[in-house]
């Protein structure tokens, strides 16, 4: 029963497959993402400080400052932001299709320490919102901030913050807190005092507090809307846990990664063509069949970039075409054994299962070997090795699952159903005779 539904069943998957990896794909222009190198961008070397309360920036607080700086850069709903660690206390971050540097150097340069604190008359005291006014009282003598009191709550008790305007159409940002019940014992507690909110130790505004706030509440001062639209994006996004400073930053402009990318895209499809044309030419149809094989790993590949939200540069386009390479080699090993079982006199039924038997091993080893080292330079890699090692990787690990299932599946269907017996159409020559239960086993 199941030697029957066998070949069915394994239709339905192939075609489920090829039908979720088009789906994966399409409209590839907004689901595989470009490197900086293949669409241009904006890039910013950050260089991480220390602080009397971290003395040492260990792998813990960079990856900290990543999650953080990509959460930041995702808000700008750009392309998949490139974050890779140089070295132990600096981040290369590249945005691909982002126009201008110093929007991401904006993004990036304040850390988003949102305190609030109960400041006495004394410091602030105005409390009609006259911020020139307040700040001079926040400051002493040097113009340095006054330390008015411990920090009563902070930016990382808000649960969200989002661009609005006040009742005189002024930008502000309006948040809501993740702990109404403190927020409402803090104004509770503290009414009628002055409420004082600082950004980095910087004053933003101050207001006495009128009466019990639980859940929502505004931060106002002399913002404007895009200065209000970039703290409501780190106060989401979090405070980064050091302190910054950009020791570099450039632009890269569209015109070099588009002509990188004709070039790229042409050289592939033109090193493929040949591959194909090689295939059929050469090894007749299983080289047909093998085609059709690399048809559904190519979409297999792009399938994973899109889902994964991998982003393809220059280097990963290389590994690519490396993979498919493995992928005619493992072909070509299956095929020469094939051609060498059917010139021995096996029939071609038996000459198609021993052919993929014996050569699995050899086909097996040289794509393990190439998965380990593409697996290694992915871990010790960085930046553009990282792209080469993600194709490397998943490629040749598509290609032998092509080479050792995809393609024996289209070869035994043919053979099954005797649909070509012919020795010539197996590049081995001459017409081979019906298999017979002797044949099966030799």
């Amino acid at each position: 029963m199941w030697n029957k539904l066998k070949r069915p069943f394994q239709a339905v998957l192939l075609v489920a497959l090829v039908g979720l990896c088009i789906w994966a794909i399409v409209p590839i222009q907004q689901k595989i993402h470009l490197g900086l190198d293949l669409q241009g961008g904006a890039r910013v070397l950050l260089q991480l400080q220390t602080t009397p309360d971290v003395k040492t920036i260990t792998s813990d607080v960079q990856n900290q400052v990543e999650l953080v700086v990509e959460k930041r850069v995702n808000a700008l709903g750009v392309s998949e932001p490139v974050i890779t660690k140089v070295g132990t206390d600096r981040l290369l971050v590249e945005v691909p299709a982002l126009k201008n540097s110093d929007e991401l150097e904006r993004l990036l340069k304040e850390s988003a320490v949102l305190d609030f604190k109960i400041c006495p008359p004394q410091v602030v005291t105005r409390a009609d919102g006259d911020k020139k006014y307040a700040e001079q009282g926040a400051k002493d003598g040097g113009g340095a901030y006054k330390d008015c009191g411990p920090v009563v709550y902070t930016g990382a008790e808000l649960k969200s913050a989002h661009p609005g305007f006040g009742q005189g159409g002024e930008p502000q940002v309006d948040f809501t807190t993740k702990n109404p019940t403190k927020f409402a014992t803090l104004t509770r507690d503290h009414m009628l005092q002055q409420l004082t909110i600082f950004l980095d130790k910087r004053y933003v505004s101050s207001a006495r507090i009128e009466g019990i706030i639980s859940t929502d509440g505004m931060i106002h001062g002399t913002f404007t809307e895009d200065q209000v639209a970039t703290l409501a994006n780190e106060l989401n996004a979090g405070a980064l846990p050091v302190p910054t400073t950009i020791i570099s930053k450039d632009d890269v402009g569209p015109q070099l990664g588009k002509e990188d990318l004709v070039k790229s895209l042409y050289a592939s499809i033109v090193g493929l063509a040949l591959v194909l044309l090689f295939m059929a030419f050469v090894y007749r149809l299983p080289g047909v069949l093998a085609d059709l094989a690399l048809f559904v790993y190519v979409l297999m590949l792009l399938a994973l970039l899109s889902v994964a939200h991998a982003v393809l540069t220059l280097p990963g386009i290389a590994g690519f075409v490396l993979s498919i390479g493995m992928a005619v080699d493992a072909n070509v090993l299956i095929f020469e054994r094939l051609k060498e079982e059917l010139w021995a006199g096996k029939s071609l039924r038996a000459a198609v299962k021993i052919g993929f038997q014996r050569a699995f091993s050899s086909v097996f080893d040289s794509h393990f070997t190439t998965i380990v080292g593409a697996g290694v330079l992915y871990v010790l890699g960085t930046g553009t090795v990282k792209g080469f090692a993600y194709t490397l990787f998943w490629g040749t690990v598509f290609s032998l699952l092509t080479a050792v299932v995809i393609t024996r599946f289209f070869m035994d269907v043919v053979v099954d159903n005797d649909l070509v017996t012919s020795k010539g159409a197996y590049g081995a020559g001459g017409k081979l005779a019906a298999p017979g239960p002797l044949a099966e086993v030799r």
